[in-house]
C-alpha cells in the first residue's frame, strides 16, 4: 500500500532553487503569497527565528517552511553553505498535504533515508553549476520533497492532520482508500472495516487524529479534486460521476455547502485572485 501516490499523482508540488552557496550575516526571508521554501543546510551554523521560535542548526539539515511565513538566518563570520528553493503546493490553499503539514519542519540531513545520493548530487550540481543544472536540481529538491513527506510519516512526526493520519496503521487503510477511488460510494460502515475497527471506535479516532469526521473528510478531498476538474474544463455531469455523485443537482448542492457558490459560478471566477478559499 503506498500512502503518497494518489495524493502526489493528483495534487502536483514543484521546487524552483533561487540560492546556493555561502549564506553570511542576518538574512531576512519574506513571505510570499503561495510558496513555502525549502532550505537544506549542508554546512555550517544557523540560527533560525520565525514567530516565537528559534534555534541553533550545528548539523547538516533541512528547514521546510511547507506555507509562507517570515523567517531569519544568522549565521557566524564563517557562514553556511545552503541550498534554497521556493516550493510551491499546486492549488496551495486546497492542497491536502500543504494543508497537512505543520508550518515548520526541522530534520537532520541524515534522517532522511535513503536519499543521501540524491542530497550529494543536488549539492554537487547547485554548487557546481553544469549545463543544464538548474533544472536538474529543481527536480531534485522536489525528490528531496517526497523524502520528507515520507519522514514524516514514517516517523510518526505530525500530530494531527492527513499525514498524522496516514501514519496510523488502521486509519492509512481508509484513507487512502478514499484517495484512490474517491468515486465509490463511501460509508461510515465500509470505512471502518477497511480500518478493522467499529464505527465508534474509527469516527472518534479519525476525528482525534485527522482533525474532521470521515464524513467531513471524504467531502472536503471531493471537493478538492472537483475544482481541479472544473478549473480543466469538465463537464458538470463529468465532474460528478467523477467524484461520486449520482447527478449534478446532489454534487450541486455539495459543492455550496462546502466552497459557498454553486460549480458554474465558480468556475466562471477562475482568475487566482478570485477564486473562493474552501472553508475548512
Amino acid at each position: 500500500m503506498d500512502r503518497l501516490d494518489a495524493l502526489l499523482s493528483r495534487f502536483t508540488l514543484s521546487a524552483e532553487m533561487f540560492h546556493s552557496g555561502p549564506l553570511c550575516g542576518l538574512t531576512e526571508f519574506a513571505p510570499s503569497p503561495g510558496l513555502g521554501q525549502l532550505h537544506l543546510v549542508r554546512c555550517g551554523v544557523v540560527e533560525v527565528t520565525h514567530e516565537r521560535f528559534c534555534a541553533r542548526i550545528d548539523e547538516p539539515s533541512l528547514l521546510f517552511y511547507p506555507r509562507p511565513l517570515a523567517h531569519r538566518f544568522v549565521t557566524d563570520g564563517e557562514g553556511a553553505d545552503m541550498a534554497c528553493a521556493n516550493v510551491r503546493f499546486a492549488d496551495h490553499d486546497r492542497h491536502p498535504l500543504a494543508l497537512g503539514l505543520p508550518p515548520f519542519v526541522a530534520l537532520p540531513l541524515q534522517d532522511l533515508r535513503g536519499a543521501q545520493t540524491v542530497l550529494e548530487v543536488l549539492f554537487a550540481e547547485a554548487f557546481a553549476p553544469r549545463c543544464g543544472s538548474r533544472q536538474l536540481v529543481n527536480r531534485l529538491f522536489e525528490v528531496v520533497l517526497i523524502f520528507i513527506l515520507r519522514a514524516l510519516i514514517d516517523g510518526g512526526r505530525v500530530q494531527q492532520g492527513v499525514l498524522a493520519g496516514l501514519a496510523d496503521s488502521r486509519l492509512c487503510r481508509a484513507l487512502v482508500a478514499i484517495h484512490e477511488d474517491v468515486s465509490r460510494p463511501w460509508s461510515l460502515a465500509s470505512l471502518a472495516n477497511l480500518a478493522g475497527q467499529s464505527r465508534t471506535q474509527f469516527a472518534n479516532r479519525f476525528r482525534q487524529i485527522v482533525g474532521t469526521t470521515p464524513g467531513e473528510y471524504l467531502t472536503l478531498h471531493r471537493m478538492h479534486i472537483a475544482q481541479d476538474l472544473l478549473r480543466n474544463g469538465r463537464s458538470l455531469e463529468q465532474v460528478a460521476a467523477a467524484v461520486g455523485y449520482s447527478g449534478q443537482s446532489a454534487f450541486s448542492r455539495a459543492f455550496i455547502d462546502s466552497v459557498g457558490v454553486a460549480p458554474s459560478a465558480w468556475r466562471r471566477a477562475q482568475s487566482p485572485a478570485d477564486v473562493p478559499a474552501m472553508a475548512l
